[in-house]
């Protein structure tokens, strides 16, 4: 028999990932923070409230308990949303081993700290090495790895022996996976293109069309990169999955919680009006202030988030701040080239 994972999270993305381990003949400890679910999954063998359509595999176990779920496990899979990802660590602490292998499939900053989940989960979980830990990140709706539609992301580590395991553990026929050494490279574009979906959620919202929503995401590209670069990443990580290609899928995907919930807004809809009335986390929300947060600790230009920022917290008209965006300063496309680029002005 193979050997038996945890996964931490039984959202829609945390019950693929358990599912699509427990394909591949694993035994799978899925815990369930509602233990009314995780009976329910047991009795049904679908997780009903996240991903009514799915059948799940009896490999399963569902638990509300970490220790029952933490039990015979050494690989750990954490699908809690970033908000709630340190609290869930230091419920799972004594339970984690320091051998054990902890994988990160979360998404965003810590508002109180500015930490991304890389940071988060090595100090929640202090007693496991570094180089234990992975994270998995890029463009991947849930709903189509469920269906089992051809996906590919990346998956970023310290330890390139680590990366390579969680690589085979997960890879399926229609799940293909880049390992990369950028840890804060993927996290970063995992996080940041939460945010410039929402403002693209609220571009279509207010009618501008596909012109406005390319701009968005190739400027928004552009303050994913600086941001990154300020903060160590190789910005070449942004041209790949876990930077453009998530950035283009949660922008442009009508699965994207975090675009639904811009489209909203730019309808007229109140943040309020649309948080109350939805029970899956749009990570964007919270992420925008974090990022906001972090551009000005480092001193970098980030107008999209700036506006979106404005929006989401202090009640900025959603037409108004494109029209500011749209009458700022005219400036070159690449700020600070010097002829770095490879091609500079000529006089």
């Amino acid at each position: 028999m193979k050997e038996r994972v945890a996964v931490i999270g039984a959202g829609a993305w945390g019950t693929v990932l358990a599912n699509l381990l427990a394909k591949k003949g694993h035994p799978v400890s899925l815990w369930v923070f509602e233990e009314d679910l995780a009976r329910e999954i047991r009795e049904t063998r679908f997780n009903r409230v996240y991903l009514p359509d799915t059948p799940l595999s009896e490999r399963i176990i569902p638990s509300s308990s970490c220790e029952e779920t933490a039990r015979g496990c050494r690989i750990f899979l954490f699908v809690t949303p970033s908000h709630v990802t340190r609290e869930v660590a230091e419920r799972f602490r004594p339970f984690i081993t320091e051998g054990s292998v902890v994988l990160s499939a979360a998404k965003g900053i810590e508002n109180h700290t500015l930490m991304t989940v890389s940071e988060i989960l090595p100090q929640a979980l202090s007693h496991i090495p570094q180089g234990n830990f992975a994270y998995l990140s890029g463009p991947s709706f849930a709903l189509e790895v469920a269906r089992e539609l051809p996906t590919a992301v990346s998956l970023a580590g310290r330890s390139k022996a680590v990366a390579m395991e969680m690589q085979t553990l997960l890879a399926a026929p229609y799940f293909r996976i880049y390992i990369t050494p950028d840890v804060m490279g993927v996290e970063l574009g995992g996080a940041v293109k939460n945010v410039m979906a929402i403002a693209a959620g609220i571009s279509d919202g207010l009618g501008f069309g596909y012109d406005a929503r390319a701009a968005l995401i190739t400027r928004g590209l552009m303050e994913m990169s600086r941001l990154g670069t300020a903060m160590g990443a190789s910005p070449m990580t942004f041209m790949g999955l876990a930077g453009l290609g998530d950035l283009v899928l949660t922008c442009t995907g009508d699965l994207s919680r975090n675009r639904s919930v811009g489209f909203r807004l730019g309808q007229g809809e109140s943040l309020k009006e649309i948080l109350d009335n939805e029970r899956t986390v749009a990570e964007g929300v919270r992420t925008t202030r974090s990022v906001h947060d972090l551009s000005k600790r480092h001193n970098v230009e980030m107008p999209i988030t700036h506006q979106v920022y404005r929006i989401l917290y202090q009640g900025a008209s959603p037409k108004y701040a494109v029209h500011e965006l749209m009458s700022r300063d005219p400036r070159e496309e690449q700020e600070s080239s010097g002829g770095r680029e490879g091609v500079d002005w000529k006089s």
